[in-house]
């Protein structure tokens, strides 16, 4: 590798594209491509960055598998920043065996750091935290030491561990310092900003107040009886009882716990459960049918019974019933989750990270584009969504995630 090659992937590993360009912007052979296509990626010109990596691998040929495989990588990062989350995984996977095979462990490192990146964002907790252990980051270079810390970190929100999120940022931001890239200490400093906003709102006794992370693990640790609208479960203590696929029983028990202790009326629960403005015998005996199987749903920790006007909760060993709502409540509040990060995204990747259907999620993008809160460019397969973030709220609580049963 000669002189002005070196020093463009010097400048590239510390985090200067302009410099990695004065040395390789009028060359092609494949060396200088592939390092071509980083600079631009770093740029943020991902369209071009990835033609570039992509004639750099043709460039290299089998003769040079590990160069190869380095474009591979690199064409997978461009994928995940651009949220191309349908990119063919086994590349990446095959990739990674060859550089571990040829003893490039940094390079192989932040290929699986890669792959649990996505499996993080698509919500697959288990197998990112998998994936995760199977690197030792004590040996690798301050910046893949940060991602590692970040990613750990990235898991404990989505487990509401906030002791272990600020242990885990607090060695990225030791290590971002010896890294000297100023888009990772950005990425560190946003990662703190995200875990001091308020992540849930908390309602009981007619009254709200908005809380961080640390106090939404201390409500969960707690013997309170939760009514979670965030993650659509209704807990106390260890038992969790999950509504997600039960949306009438779960507008019920959300309805019950904001008026408890008293009452909730029964055309206030049909309002809630049924969209109904206007109650008659029919609605009156499904909401009793419906009670009836929200009493067998939470049996093992209150009781739902019947009073003069409507109904009221009764837990059993609660002291106190509470609602945990999302800090900003919208009818497409997953959607928007998922745009608030700043990163463009195409329908496609949001279906597949909701788990959801195209059609579900275009309609949901649809409705906020009319509505002035997301904005389309693009046009066929390239169209993408974007939208600012949510200033002052965190996120964490709206993605798909399951909460810890322990």
């Amino acid at each position: 590798m000669d002189s002005l090659i070196t020093a463009a992937a010097r400048a590239l590993a510390a985090g200067d594209p302009i410099g990695a360009l004065k040395r390789v912007a009028l060359r092609d052979d494949a060396p200088a491509l592939a390092l071509r296509g980083i600079a631009m990626a770093q740029l943020g010109d991902l369209a071009r960055a990835k033609t570039l990596l992509r004639s750099a691998a043709r460039a290299f040929g089998p003769s040079e598998p590990v160069a190869r495989a380095r474009c591979v990588v690199a064409e997978a990062e461009i994928a995940l920043v651009s949220r191309d989350l349908g990119w063919p995984v086994k590349r990446l996977d095959s990739a990674r065996a060859t550089l571990e095979a040829h003893g490039d462990r940094i390079n192989a490192a932040h290929a699986r750091y890669l792959h649990v990146r996505r499996l993080l964002l698509i919500g697959r907790i288990d197998e990112a935290e998998r994936g995760l252990a199977e690197v030792d980051p004590a040996s690798l270079p301050p910046a893949l030491r940060t991602t590692h810390e970040l990613v750990v970190a990235g898991i404990a929100v989505r487990r509401l561990r906030a002791k272990a999120v600020r242990a885990a940022l607090a060695r990225a931001e030791r290590a971002v310092r010896d890294a000297h890239i100023p888009a990772l200490t950005a990425e560190v400093q946003s990662a703190f900003v995200v875990l001091n906003a308020p992540a849930a709102r908390l309602i009981a006794g007619g009254a709200e107040r908005l809380l961080v992370l640390e106090e939404v693990e201390v409500l969960l640790a707690s013997n309170t009886f939760v009514v979670d609208a965030c993650r659509l479960v209704v807990r106390q203590g260890s038992t969790v009882v999950s509504l997600a696929t039960r949306p009438v029983l779960f507008a019920l028990a959300r309805a019950l716990a904001e008026a408890w202790p008293g009452d909730a009326p029964r055309d206030t629960l049909i309002a809630r459960a049924f969209g109904s403005k206007f109650t008659d015998e029919s609605h009156r005996a499904r909401l009793r049918v419906e009670v009836g199987r929200l009493r067998a749903a939470l049996e093992s920790m209150a009781e739902v019974t019947a009073t003069k006007r409507g109904f009221a909760l009764k837990p059993r060993g609660a002291r106190d019933v509470v609602v945990l709502a999302r800090p900003v409540e919208d009818e497409h509040a997953g959607v928007l989750a998922f745009l608030g990060d700043g990163e463009s995204w195409s329908t496609s990747a949001l279906a597949l990270a909701m788990g959801t259907s195209q059609r579900t999620v275009q309609r949901a993008l649809d409705a906020l584009g009319a509505s002035g809160k997301v904005q389309a460019f693009g046009r066929g397969r390239a169209r993408r969504w974007v939208t600012p973030p949510v200033i002052g709220f965190t996120t964490t609580l709206l993605l798909p995630a399951p909460l810890p049963i322990d």
